[in-house]
């Protein structure tokens, strides 16, 4: 696609990805059923016997063909990130990075390019849970004009090992065991933890999992790192080390433990739902795309190796410039075709964008394609999902599932038959060249010197945390080594974590039941507010009330609530005894959609408790007072209408916090918006 029909497009407003996937989409709604050759169908419930009751027939090619293709339909999973879901969206420039990089997406101020987004988690099956405490991904495959550009991005900035070749180790540790394939989606195994107890430099990673941002609330609230060190090259050839980061604009926000882990139960698919549902009501996910930048003068200047992808770059050290925001503003129509079928590759890169000696990534440059190449065949570029919106031509013909039709004669490089085409295209005038950097050294297997510092930024990690995010720390590590059933490995761990503090090394190893460690922890003081999830943004919108309603309710005090809520755009669940219509004092009617049976307390952000009567009072009553009960242990905020209080027990200490009374309270509706964006009171421990 030429500089000018991208220029078009992106004025149009059009969206370049969409329109080539509209000519795949297939619309069977009101068409006559055929067989895949194109012939009509009879009947698509029996098959052919000789006789009612007689035995099938050979010749029933129809029922042949169906379940051929049905026994066949799934190819193999991804052996880490198989759960996951995807949408499409596009990304506009905030401000020309052209000083730093020719990359074609990040030159020019209000483009768009248009992507596709796949979340993920990593250690369990595709049927798996979405809410499991894990490490998340976060793949766009940006659709330039000059070629796909793949962002691999994870929701912590550093990973767990620093040599491709632990890949293999890590995740045969990390997954289920292989003699029974327990446990599913988790981590809290011995296997596991042996290994982080005898290779350090998994500790970080480790560490990071147990805070919070190991359960995000929703991939609209999920941070996320390239980890990865790249470069940027600009037109003068001139490179600087880049790294890069998703902000979401909601702010990064996490579920506790205790819902995590029920939210598997009550509902897996609780972030694919939540994320489809926000794109289905306009509210667009958003997350800003910031990059760090280092010259390369400035390799050597930080008391961390900038190559290392077990180590972060602090944002006080190194700012974070905001280049541009992605915006997802379209579900996908298929899951396997756009969410199994896409294929990201971290060596999918575009001029301006290049490799770093990170080791890791040097490693993932294999791996990927590899990977893809074997789950779904040599040909994936050629499936709609994956297809650039720019023309691609070369020599590379056949392999299962070929479908493009290349009525070229010669198929090799160098040639004269065809005049040397398809030919090569010099540097400046587009052609992809690697930077040339400076290699040297001998061939040796090991490790740099200076990746060797397994805890100065863990302890800055600790360092950063709240006094509520160190609890729920303590808490995560004590769940994760409480089932552990070896008490070396337990006490391996332990031993580990004294390296980045005393104080949580003990406390969980008082937890765990084993001795207490000998020595201390690293002599670091130094701490990051950049760390913390509590110095992130925190809105109202977005966020999921559970309004609960019976007949006989106030309905100018409940109708001008709610519009307060939807005009902020809050998310809003009608919750009664039974679905249908709930009848006011003065015969209004609201329609519930859940009811105390259908849903779950764990499913809300917050609740507004309105009461009223019921068929069954009691049980009306008990329903809301586990809602009640649930949403105040959760530090949820909690609001009450007047027709409400009955509804309100005593509470531990009678510590109202986050509770927002409507009775004589003429500001409760701005009260209460507050409180829903505040999200948790945990003043209330």
């Amino acid at each position: 696609m030429s500089e000018d029909l991208s220029k078009e497009q992106n004025e149009r407003g059009k969206n370049p990805k969409q329109e080539q996937l509209d000519q795949y989409r297939i619309q069977n709604t009101g068409k006559p059923m055929t067989t895949n050759q194109g012939r009509k169908i009879s009947n698509d419930s029996e098959t052919l016997k000789a006789g009612e009751r007689g035995p099938s027939l050979h010749e029933d090619v129809h029922y042949f063909e169906k379940m051929t293709h049905f026994v066949q339909e799934e190819e193999p999973e991804r052996v880490v990130h198989a759960r996951g879901y995807s949408a499409h969206g596009e990304f506009e420039c905030y401000q020309s990075m052209k000083h730093v990089t020719k990359a074609c997406f990040l030159r020019e101020p209000g483009k768009k390019t248009p992507l596709t987004v796949r979340f993920s988690t990593v250690q369990g099956p595709r049927g798996s849970y979405d809410t499991a405490r894990d490490l998340r991904c976060k793949g766009v495959k940006f659709y330039t004009e000059e070629g796909n550009y793949d962002l691999t991005t994870i929701a912590m900035p550093v990973l767990i090992n620093q040599d491709p070749m632990k890949f293999p180790d890590v995740i045969h540790a990390y997954q289920a065991k292989s003699d029974d394939d327990i446990p599913t989606a988790t981590g809290a195994h011995d296997h596991f933890w042996d290994y982080v107890a005898n290779n350090p430099e998994a500790l970080h990673m480790v560490q990071w999992i147990m805070t919070d941002r190991g359960i995000v609330r929703s991939y609209r609230m999920m941070e996320s790192w390239s980890i990865n060190t790249y470069l940027f090259v600009n037109d003068e050839n001139v490179a600087t080390f880049v790294r890069f980061v998703w902000k979401p604009v909601l702010g990064t926000h996490a579920l506790l433990q205790d819902e995590a882990i029920k939210l598997g139960g009550i509902d897996p698919d609780f972030h694919r739902r939540d994320l489809r549902d926000a794109i289905d009501k306009g509210l667009y996910p958003e997350y800003e795309l910031g990059v760090q930048l280092i010259p390369m003068e400035d390799e050597f200047k930080y008391d961390f190796d900038i190559l290392d992808p077990a180590k972060f770059w602090p944002e006080e050290l190194v700012p974070v410039q905001l280049v541009g925001k992605l915006t997802l503003n379209k579900n996908i129509d298929n899951y396997h075709t756009e969410s199994e079928q896409v294929a990201f590759n971290p060596g999918n890169v575009i001029p301006g964008i290049d490799f770093s000696n990170d080791p890791i990534l040097q490693g993932r440059l294999i791996a990927y394609q590899a990977a893809q190449a074997h789950r779904i065949g040599p040909n994936f570029q050629e499936l709609p999902i994956n297809k650039p919106v720019c023309p691609f031509h070369n020599n590379q013909r056949r392999g299962p599932m070929r479908y493009r039709i290349d009525v070229d004669e010669v198929n090799y490089h160098e040639n004269s038959l065809a005049n040397n085409t398809p030919y090569t295209t010099p540097p400046e005038a587009g052609g992809y060249e690697h930077y040339p950097q400076k290699v040297d050294g001998r061939v040796v297997r090991g490790r740099s010197e200076s990746f060797n510092d397994f805890f100065t930024q863990p302890r800055i990690l600790w360092n950063s945390l709240t006094p509520v995010e160190k609890k729920h720390t303590i808490q995560a590590f004590s769940f994760q080594l409480g089932k552990v059933e070896s008490e070396s490995v337990r006490q391996q761990n332990v031993n580990l974590l004294v390296n980045v503090d005393r104080e949580l090394a003990c406390v969980v190893a008082d937890n765990i039941g084993v001795e207490q460690p000998e020595g201390t922890n690293v002599p670091v003081s130094t701490s990051y507010p950049s760390l913390s999830l509590a110095n992130v943004p925190y809105y109202a919108a977005t966020q999921k009330v559970g309004v609960l309603i019976g007949n006989g309710f106030d309905e100018n005090e409940v109708t001008d609530v709610l519009q307060f809520l939807e005009k902020n755009n809050v998310f809003i669940d009608v919750i009664s005894e039974r679905l249908g219509a709930v009848t006011s004092k003065n015969g209004k009617q609201l329609k519930a959609n859940k009811t105390f049976l259908t849903t779950s307390p764990y499913l809300y952000d917050s609740i507004y408790v309105v009461g009223g009567e019921s068929k069954q009072q009691a049980k009306f009553m008990n329903d809301i007072a586990e809602f009640v009960h649930n949403a105040y242990k959760h530090y949820k905020p909690i609001g009450v209408a007047t027709t409400g209080l009955p509804y309100i027990q005593a509470f531990e200490n009678n510590n109202l916090s986050g509770v927002v009374f409507a009775a004589n309270n003429p500001n409760f509706n701005k009260d209460f918006i507050s409180a829903i964006a505040q999200q948790r009171f945990y003043d209330r421990i």
